[in-house]
């Protein structure tokens, strides 16, 4: 589960670069994976957005329950241990962003993630460039 300020571009957040086009629109994105077994995890890498264990939502408020006495949580890339429950929710005007003014207008696009491409970083091999795009 991701719970995130402010919801992903798309339901595929995590594949298309990460990027949230705002952060004030006072809503949590939410960001459900469920894997049973090899072929919920096959579905999920080949369907993406479409697959049947994905869900997507937004919310203004979230609390995650379990039996456990602890869950294993991750706060701005913290790894912590927390006990349940685990309440998310924004507040207003809380976060403020400071941007130069001569800032560019775009970022480069980063590239999505394809099956090959997760395969070659799980076998360690070395990125190579999209078919039909060269490297910079």
């Amino acid at each position: 589960m991701l719970i995130s300020n402010n919801p992903y571009a798309s339901p595929d957040g995590l594949t298309d670069g990460d990027r949230r086009p705002r952060l004030d629109t006072g809503e949590l994105g939410v960001l459900g994976i469920r894997v049973e077994d090899a072929a919920h995890a096959a579905d999920l890498a080949v369907r993406g957005s479409q697959s049947t264990g994905l869900t997507v939502t937004t919310a203004h408020h979230v609390e995650v329950t379990s039996d456990a006495p602890e869950i294993p949580v991750a706060v701005d890339g913290e790894s912590l241990r927390l006990p349940p429950p685990v309440t998310c929710s924004l507040r207003a005007a809380t976060l403020r962003i400071l941007l130069p003014r001569d800032r560019p207008t775009n970022t480069a696009p980063v590239p999505p993630v394809t099956v090959r491409r997760l395969i070659d970083l799980a076998l360690n091999r070395t990125t190579r460039a999209p078919r039909g795009r060269h490297r910079a």
